[in-house]
């Protein structure tokens, strides 16, 4: 009888439109037992926040489905199976628990304000690289938290501490390339980048906004070009946009695990409020057994990685080679050492027996070296030539 009666509830607060959605523009709520689907869109102009129970569901198994209104509705328990993806064209709320069975949840990314919010620490399940986030999620609790965002049908989670969960924190994926960013005003030069830095990724990129210090994890996958950066993820960084800088800041690497292929890193200590967007850098240094391998070379005559410096070198019998990225040898020379000390190291010129264009000044952008050292393993990486 309770349900009967919760039902009738429903018919004098809600309109049909044309049968094709549910326009709430009275009062709602759901108590413990309560399951509520809605198979058609939903327009929320009336309160349907104050939901203490029960369980609230969209599906549809051949198209989409779409929530607005001028409201956020509140549930407490919530499923998304909608194989065409839940469009949010206003902020959902969930107090409780949040499932994925199918389809994505879209959001606005012009708009951030409209996201999937996560209250209480409400927990998520069922999130892959087919069920996620497309656009803003936020938390506002007092627990570590991984948003469950993506993009282009790739699950690309972030995850912050639980300090900063407790002001609430929004975030969300993006993959593109920051040059030339979509949905921001402005661009994100990757080419400029504080002393910290010699490489910072053009593939992809998250959005983190809050006011409160933590640490950010971010993840990767074999579509994030990693090998592009480094060949040790040991040197791979969190890195934020400085906005008033206008250059890429160095944001650190507290841990890391993974491979090439597929793994996470942790910044230090940020306030994500001071930067508009993160992504992966590396750091301009390698630690390769006794050598020391500076990777960014910026010829522009400020005495600051003119050239390729490598110490540890010693009077070892060595011999240097640099490609570019279509592996054509654009330097080559033997004593590597002598050339560093007689100022011929390579300097993002063309130069030796066997290359191109010799003499050229080479143009920004990534290149692979090789180095050979008598009676040792061959060591090889990239490295990178600024302005």
């Amino acid at each position: 009888m309770k349900k009967i009666i919760y039902i009738i509830a429903f018919f004098l607060t809600y309109t049909t439109i044309g049968q094709q959605a549910f326009h709430n523009y009275g009062n709602l709520q759901t108590h413990t037992d309560a399951e509520v689907g809605f198979h058609t869109d939903l327009i929320n102009d009336g309160t349907f926040d104050e939901n203490d129970g029960g369980m609230v569901g969209f599906y549809n198994t051949s198209g989409d489905l779409t929530v607005s209104g001028n409201n956020r509705p509140t549930f407490y328990d919530m499923e998304v199976d909608v194989r065409n993806d839940l469009q949010l064209e206003v902020a959902v709320a969930v107090t409780n628990f949040q499932e994925f069975t199918a389809g994505r949840v879209q959001t606005p990314r012009d708009r951030r304000n409209v996201s999937l919010d996560y209250i209480n620490d409400a927990p998520y399940l069922g999130e892959n690289d087919d069920r996620y986030v497309d656009g803003y999620a936020s938390i506002t609790g007092v627990l570590d938290f991984t948003f469950p965002i993506g993009d282009d049908f790739r699950l690309r989670p972030m995850r912050i501490e639980s300090q900063a969960a407790t002001n609430t924190a929004r975030g969300a994926y993006y993959f593109e390339d920051p040059n030339s960013p979509n949905f921001f005003p402005t661009s994100f030069n990757t080419n400029s980048f504080d002393n910290l830095l010699f490489g910072v990724s053009s593939f992809e990129f998250w959005d983190l906004d809050g006011d409160i210090e933590t640490r950010v994890t971010l993840t990767w996958d074999d579509n994030s070009n990693i090998p592009t950066l480094v060949d040790d993820i040991n040197n791979l960084r969190v890195v934020g946009w400085d906005s008033n800088l206008r250059q890429w800041v160095n944001l650190g690497n507290s841990t890391v695990s993974g491979d090439l292929n597929t793994g996470e890193i942790t910044s230090e200590l940020m306030i994500p409020d001071n930067y508009t967007v993160l992504t992966f850098g590396t750091s301009d240094m390698l630690l390769d057994g006794d050598l020391e391998i500076y990777t960014a070379v910026s010829p522009n005559g400020d005495g600051d990685n003119d050239f390729f410096r490598i110490d540890g070198l010693g009077e070892t019998n060595n011999e240097l080679f640099v490609y570019n990225r279509w592996g054509v040898l654009v330097y080559q020379r033997e004593q590597y050492h002598e050339a560093q000390t007689n100022s011929d190291g390579f300097a993002g010129i063309s130069e030796g027996r066997a290359t191109i264009a010799k003499g050229e000044k080479l143009p920004v952008g990534t290149y692979y070296y090789v180095l050979k050292i008598d009676g040792e393993k061959d060591r090889a990486g990239y490295l990178y030539i600024n302005e």
